[in-house]
């Protein structure tokens, strides 16, 4: 027999963060991020693209391969020095200087904005990635918490039942304690079966099979290291998708350049051999000797319609960039100022949890508890100050992974990740029941 003297409630433990190690080995989520990196899907793909991209340029900014010609004359061609019956040469064309260099730097600029954009789906799954994660971690806390509520309701239910039995207590309190009782083990049930698609959720953003375990960490990250102000100059520097708008405006001007080097013509030169027989008769000067001939051509860079209209389709391309980069900078900018607002409130919400509304309802069930027996009370305040006291609890969860979220999407809008204050959490808070006055014992 043991006496149920005391109920505990296990503070939430909250793990935010990013790819730091902490002590005593490496964070969970750590290992997530780099399984993600090396197993998504869509990531691989986009890095794979910007590595073939990448093979571009030495395709483009190497000469032409040289031409060898070879001529049989069906009828030889009778000469002085003997019939000439065939011919064989060689050219190599040279595109007019800077070509090949602008060529090669559109290629690789096209290449840029490829590694641009995959860096950018790299920081939205590792904002998935966490934000499942996190998600998955206030489950967990929510199901110890409302675990740990269903074990004060049946000790309640218990101490009402007995108090029944001894004519103490009316028969709708018993009810009342029941129908709170099976609540609260119906959202317990509720939370636990939803632990395996939010675990699902993680493994497929990470990229591993669906069923895999998810091991959580006891780590919290609370508060950003660094000044809000400076996050708006990360974003302008740092973020993907604005330094990919930067790469298409280096693209343009790459692709200006070349336009206009195709007003010059290419260069192509040649040498040229006949062979040539003996003569058919006498011995005349140079008798049997091959002609060798050197040529030189280019073509006539004559019609310019074409021509203009590359380079217009360059300058117009320029424009584009510099015009979507601003809109979207305006967007994001926006973006980081409702996260910010948000990180903020979480912040707000966890002070007043934790130096207001938790203390205050802890005292709140010590006091209705204790006034419960003397009757001054009905057993409707008595669950209604428990159920207030747990659900701030699971309020304080809740924003506690807000908090967290909101971290992982400024990481994610800034393009990098942030430094943070963390430290470790595992704490008890043991709230002690009127035993003198409930004198219950239950098996």
């Amino acid at each position: 027999m043991v006496l149920r003297s005391i109920f505990t409630v296990l503070l939430l433990v909250l793990v935010v963060g990013n790819a730091s190690a902490i002590e005593g080995g490496g964070s969970p989520l750590s290992s997530y991020l780099q399984i993600a990196a090396e197993n998504n899907g869509e990531l691989q793909a986009a890095f794979s693209r910007w590595k073939a991209s990448v093979q571009k340029a030495p395709q483009v900014s190497t000469l032409p391969d040289p031409q060898l010609t070879y001529s049989v004359y069906i009828v030889p061609v009778e000469t002085r020095v003997g019939p000439q019956r065939m011919s064989y040469g060689l050219t190599q064309k040279f595109p007019w200087l800077g070509k090949l260099d602008a060529k090669e730097q559109v290629a690789l600029r096209e290449a840029d904005v490829l590694k641009a954009k995959a860096d950018s789906i790299k920081t939205k799954i590792f904002r998935d990635v966490k934000v499942a994660y996190y998600e998955l971690l206030y489950l967990q806390q929510a199901i110890q918490l409302t675990g740990e509520q269903v074990e004060l309701l049946e000790f309640m239910e218990a101490t009402i039942r007995s108090r029944y039995s001894a004519g103490n207590a009316l028969y709708s309190d018993v009810l009342r304690a029941q129908v709170e009782l099976d609540s609260a083990r119906n959202r317990q049930l509720s939370l636990k079966d939803m632990v395996v698609p939010l675990q699902a959720r993680v493994n497929a953003v990470v990229g591993r099979n669906i069923d895999e375990p998810v091991h959580l960490s006891n780590v919290v990250e609370l508060r950003l290291d660094v000044e809000e102000e400076q996050l708006s100059k990360l974003l302008q520097n740092k973020n993907p998708e604005l330094i990919s708008f930067d790469q298409e405006l280096a693209r343009a001007d790459a692709q200006v350049l070349l336009a206009e080097k195709n007003y010059y013509p290419d260069l192509t030169f040649g040498i040229k051999s006949i062979y040539t027989d003996k003569a058919r008769s006498g011995n005349p000067t140079q008798n049997g000797n091959d002609p060798v001939i050197a040529s030189v051509s280019l073509n006539i860079p004559l019609w310019q319609d074409s021509r203009d209209a590359a380079v217009e389709e360059g300058r117009e391309r320029r424009l584009v960039a510099i015009q979507a980069k601003q809109g979207r900078k305006d967007v994001l900018l926006a973006d980081l100022e409702l996260a910010l607002y948000r990180y903020r409130d979480a912040i707000r919400q966890i002070t007043l949890y934790e130096e207001s509304l938790i203390p205050k309802a802890e005292q709140s069930v010590e006091v209705i508890l204790q006034t419960y027996q003397s009757g001054k009370v009905d057993l409707q305040e008595v669950i209604s100050a428990e159920n207030t006291y747990f659900e701030l609890y699971i309020a304080q969860a809740r924003a506690l992974t807000d908090q967290a979220q909101r971290i992982a999407q400024l990481e994610q809008l800034v393009g990098t990740e942030l430094p943070v204050m963390q430290k470790k959490i595992f704490t008890q808070k043991k709230v002690p029941l009127p035993q003198q006055e409930l004198n219950v014992t239950v098996e």
